[in-house]
């Protein structure tokens, strides 16, 4: 029960889970066994709640937001943008990455929240800021020159 007891009890998690779950709120390991559930070791009780295929759902997820990502960073009108996109991008996976790595124990265990899932506080301030910032690029770059002459038009109207 010394070294190591977190990442035991998170393969417990993991394993119990199964293919479909024991269902939502229905985990033991967070309620009695594993420390600290709703911060690292967050992806474990997905696995013992939803099972392997509620956590192949939520990689998908993280994995389609951090595509769409990219692909608004590939359509970006200039540099700065590309270069925020690519930069946020790599961010969210690189957690994901070392987050999965460490419940997993394929990494050592660092502290890495797992993004739009964990309870951390500034972890979660930091890529909800990032994501407005991503969809204010998305926003800037599908304004095209038809929809500004349009808008011009009825701001002229409207102001004479």
């Amino acid at each position: 029960q010394g070294d190591g007891h977190q990442i035991i009890q998170s393969m417990y998690a993991i394993g119990s889970g199964g293919l479909t779950g024991l269902g939502i709120g229905n985990s033991k390991q967070k309620h009695l066994y594993l420390p600290e559930p709703q911060n690292d070791f967050i992806f474990s009780v997905i696995c013992e709640e939803l099972g392997f295929i509620g956590a192949i759902a939520v990689l998908v997820l993280l994995a389609a937001i951090i595509l769409r990502i990219v692909i608004n960073g590939k359509r970006a009108n200039d540099n700065a943008s590309y270069l925020m996109c690519m930069g946020m991008a790599s961010m969210l996976a690189a957690q994901v990455i070392i987050n999965i790595g460490m419940v997993l124990q394929w990494l050592p265990v660092i502290g890495i929240t797992l993004p739009f899932f964990s309870a951390g506080g500034s972890s979660n301030l930091c890529v909800y800021i990032g994501i407005g910032l991503m969809m204010s690029i998305y926003r800037f770059n599908q304004k095209t020159p038809v929809a500004n002459f349009r808008l011009q038009r009825v701001v002229t109207r409207f102001s004479t």
